[in-house]
């Protein structure tokens, strides 16, 4: 894989928490009646992602010779 291209330690990690929010939210949406609490906690797991992925550079997990 080309360099710069995410496969970083960092990126693996904030998309695998990105996924679980995704898949939290949606097992929210398929219960019936919808359960609003379970939702908002996968949009929040979903929205820590990107700071996650922020602090993980920051620390230096942002470079593909780990």
């Amino acid at each position: 894989m080309a360099a710069g291209h995410g496969n970083t330690p960092a990126a693996w990690i904030a998309v695998a928490v990105a996924m679980l929010g995704f898949v939290v939210g949606s097992v929210a949406l398929l219960q019936s009646p919808v359960s609003e609490a379970v939702l908002w906690i996968g949009i929040v797991i979903a929205l820590v992602a990107f700071p996650l992925f922020l602090v993980l550079s920051k620390l230096g997990f942002n470079s593909s010779d780990h």
